[in-house]
């Protein structure tokens, strides 16, 4: 035994030795004192967060780097206290590095609105596309085959991921009718792009972060795209954790060199400037940027990228305070051109698609002391349900100061005209407060709850189109096409 450690103790000094330095310092520790390219790094990585003054990164780890180190590690609530010999205050490890990187990422990703530094209008022809459910794929499907002359792909929604990082044909799309609209879509020269939805993010960080799994998916989704003759696939992969953010860059990469001349759509969350999010003067706390899509890589490895900008809701503190209330947009014209703006300064325009919602949602509203209200989401509708409702009562829906179609009522009138109610089908909504009073005919006592409907009719899509057009983006993304939104939309897509 003592034989075996003397000969391979020379061995590792041989080999320690011909390692090139870059290597061995990509992986040390850094701390008080210490000097190398490798400091350099990370000091440019605390400058571009705002921890270490701007200029040069001298590559010696001083006061001031020390200060910044600590500082960052305390934001982050990766350590707040003691030596970096005991706890690892001060210590550039293995997590705080990780957690700079990240962070470095994000940085890159602008987080306030600056159109002046927009990317360049789209070249080429406007995009219409859409996604139909696998709920409501016989409906969907009847409603999309007359008009597919209209559009450029049609988004089959779609396919699932199990625990174990292996797909599932949720919509069961070789089976009818998606195998005869398949065909058809095909015929017409409309790109069919099925969708891969996925909402566990704990579960998304699991397997990203196992290579291993994460290259069977890359491998399997490639390989599915393929033997089905699909034109490409849309990655919905939603409620990532922001320490998934590198993973799922790098899954997009994977994913985007196997797939060839195939198509890679990738639909995110709506991203909200920090000055729609917090009130001006408000504290903005470090995990504020903390984000999971990283724009710049998706940038690289999306053919496009979809921008969700629909269920609003209460989330803009600026437009909440100058729309007037009751306001909770589905998806109010100017938070989408918001949205839509801080994307591009990232994304090329001509990647970027707009989604446009086609649904509605129903609220309860608790007005309360201050002119305030609070808000439970009840359930999403299709139009038809808002419509009936609206009818039963004769109130006439109005177009509210969100741009789209809504109006408030007394339940307890509706339960005693139509006491088994009907089904909700699904969006968001948005009235101001003089509709209140003008659509409720006195029905709606001030103080008490009343429930409010709002929607995306014909002319809320309308008007979205022309909002992509004026922004010079690739296109627009509708969700969803399933029979029940309002008929007139089709006029919208063209």
């Amino acid at each position: 035994m003592r034989r075996i450690i003397i000969r391979a103790f020379p061995l590792f000094l041989l080999l320690l030795l011909l390692t090139p330095t870059s290597t061995i310092a990509a992986v040390r520790s850094l701390s008080f004192g210490i000097s190398g390219d490798d400091v350099v790094s990370a000091q440019k990585q605390l400058i571009s967060l705002g921890y270490l003054a701007k200029g040069k990164a001298t590559g010696y780890f001083g006061p001031l780097t020390d200060a910044g180190v600590k500082k960052f590690q305390c934001d982050r609530k990766i350590i707040c206290s003691g030596s970096s010999a005991t706890t690892g205050y001060g210590l550039v490890g293995p997590k705080t590095r990780a957690a700079l990187t990240s962070a470095s990422a994000a940085s890159d990703n602008p987080a306030n609105l600056n159109p002046t530094t927009a990317t360049p209008r789209a070249v080429g022809s406007f995009e219409f596309s859409g996604w139909i459910p696998y709920w409501r794929s016989a409906t969907g499907t009847q409603d999309v085959l007359p008009h597919l002359s209209q559009l450029t792909s049609v988004m089959p929604f779609g396919y699932t991921v199990k625990s174990d990082g292996t797909l599932a044909d949720t919509a069961r799309l070789t089976e009818e009718p998606w195998a005869s609209f398949i065909k058809t879509a095909k015929e017409n020269k409309v790109r069919v792009i099925p969708t891969v939805m996925w909402g566990n993010g704990a579960s998304i960080h699991t397997i990203l972060s196992d290579t291993k799994k994460r290259i069977a998916l890359e491998d399997e989704i490639a390989n599915l795209v393929k033997q089905n003759g699909f034109d490409g696939i849309d990655i919905d992969f939603e409620a990532k954790q922001h320490q998934t953010i590198t993973y799922f860059s790098t899954f997009l990469k994977g994913l985007y060199q196997r797939m060839g001349n195939k198509w890679v759509y990738c639909t995110v969350e709506a991203r909200m400037p920090l000055e729609n999010r917090y009130s001006p003067g408000a504290i903005i706390p470090p995990d504020a940027t903390d984000y999971a899509n990283d724009y710049v890589e998706m940038n690289k490895y999306c053919d496009r990228v979809e921008i969700m900008a629909y269920d609003q809701g209460t989330i803009d503190i600026e437009l909440n305070a100058v729309r007037g209330a009751p306001y909770a947009p589905v998806a109010d014209l100017k938070w989408v051109e918001n949205l839509v703006t801080l994307a591009s300064q990232t994304i090329s325009k001509n990647k970027l698609v707009i989604g446009i919602p086609t649904y509605g949602y129903e609220y309860t509203i608790t007005p309360t002391p201050g002119d305030s209200y609070q808000y439970k989401v009840l359930w999403p509708f299709n139009p038809g349900y808002a419509l009936d409702i609206a009818k039963q009562l004769g109130i006439t829906p109005i177009r509210n100061n969100a741009g789209e179609m809504g109006f408030t009522y007394d339940p307890k009138i509706l339960a005693a005209i139509a006491p088994t109610g009907s089904e909700s089908t699904q969006t968001q909504q948005s009235v101001s407060s003089s509709s209140i009073a003008q659509n409720a005919d006195g029905q709606t006592t001030v103080g008490m709850p009343f429930n409010y409907l709002s929607w995306s009719d014909a002319q809320a899509i309308a008007d979205k189109v022309a909002l992509a057009r004026k922004l010079g983006v690739r296109g627009v993304a509708v969700f969803k096409f399933d029979g029940g939104e309002d008929p007139g939309m089709w006029n919208a897509l063209k």
